[in-house]
């Protein structure tokens, strides 16, 4: 078999007769890491069936037999002297293997997505993991370029919605043309923020650069909840996200600017999972700590100019307390996934926080210990 090839192995040709027929996939490394020692032991034939029940009947004790089958990974293997060839014994195993590895990428399959701030970062990484797990996905940001080149990159089941979250009717559009082209809203993910770039003394604060942060990283996750909700009601069901932060459940981690605006991230959801489990809408949100992207790294480079961005990453992973482990979009995502999944049915008015025990930690740091 030429290197890289799979092996394509239907059904005995007894079963295959039947009305389901499947084709498997067995890879060359899987065939040849099969022990030729194996063999494989078909299960006992079923009691045959008396000739005066009704051809329904038999048709529908062939498909439980057929189940059964499948279930049970179509045989029984056992180690004995007579062998037969492996890629005989790849039917034994590849129904189950192949149907698991469907399960564990389809968490999502059949809905559809709306990620604000989704071009690049924490929300493309998103989207990408939703496609993955069989979503469609809505991909809605500021910056036009990047976010259909961030939707083609993705493939077919991305598309592109230009929207300011601090616009209002910017966020009732994408979600009427999430609905328009898919049918549906079942997530809604307010991911959508900026930096705050403001004094670190409250005394020096610009209130006018405070409403600016505030009305995309609180008012723009309000307006997305709010027109998320607005399709969803009707239909009795979603799940609405929010992207909230570390430093909006500690004080001294960011810029009083940020801190009050990912706390408040933190509070609505809260208040609106009151409402909403009413309707059968989950809403959750995360806290990711810190992760060296654009975003932060931007922000970073005004403080430090200095430093480039690999020195302003280090800073930021040896911030960390969990040795051997980083904060990555990816971690997000997963934490994302699970909570729009039916994995996360019964959690809502939650606060997911990936940070590896950051937040959960004070030592004193004595001398010794």
């Amino acid at each position: 078999m030429p290197h890289g090839q799979t092996a394509l192995l239907s059904l005995p040709k007894k079963l295959s007769q039947s009305v389901v027929s499947n084709i498997y996939i067995f890879s060359e490394q899987q065939l040849s890491a099969i022990p030729e020692s194996y063999s494989v032991q078909p299960p006992p034939p079923p009691p045959p069936t008396p000739r005066k029940k009704a051809q329904g009947k038999n048709l529908k004790q062939s498909l439980l037999s057929l189940a059964s089958l499948e279930e049970n990974n179509m045989f029984s293997i056992r180690s004995s002297s007579s062998s037969i060839s492996r890629a005989l014994l790849a039917r034994s195993f590849i129904m189950r293997e192949f149907c698991a590895a469907q399960r564990r990428e389809s968490k999502l399959e059949g809905k559809v997505a709306l990620i604000t701030g989704a071009a690049r970062g924490i929300g493309k990484e998103t989207a990408a993991k939703f496609i993955t797990n069989g979503a469609k996905v809505v991909i809605a940001d500021i910056r036009r370029d990047v976010g259909q080149e961030t939707a083609r990159q993705l493939g077919a089941n991305a598309s592109f919605v230009a929207c300011d979250v601090s616009q209002e009717s910017d966020i009732s559009n994408a979600v009427d043309y999430a609905v328009s082209t898919h049918g549906q809203l079942d997530i809604m993910y307010n991911n959508a923020g900026i930096a705050c770039r403001t004094p670190p003394s409250v005394v020096d604060l610009d209130l006018a650069a405070f409403d600016k942060v505030v009305s995309i990283n609180v008012r723009g996750a309000v307006a997305g909840i709010k027109h998320a909700s607005r399709v969803m009601i009707p239909r009795q069901a979603g799940c609405i996200l929010c992207t909230a932060s570390v430093t909006g459940m500690m004080g001294g981690l960011a810029q009083h600017t940020y801190s009050i605006t990912k706390s408040s991230v933190i509070g609505m959801v809260k208040s609106v999972a009151a409402e909403l489990c009413r309707h059968g809408i989950r809403v959750n949100c995360i806290s990711p700590f810190a992760i060296p992207t654009a975003f932060a790294l931007e922000e970073m480079q005004d403080y430090f100019p200095g430093l480039d961005a690999g020195a302003l990453a280090g800073m930021i992973h040896n911030a960390g307390v969990l040795r051997g482990a980083n904060c990555e979009p990816s971690d997000v995502a997963n934490a994302a996934l699970y909570l729009a999944s039916d994995d996360a049915k019964y959690i809502s008015g939650h606060n997911l926080v990936v940070d590896g025990g950051f937040t959960s930690i004070k030592s004193l740091n004595f001398a010794g210990t």
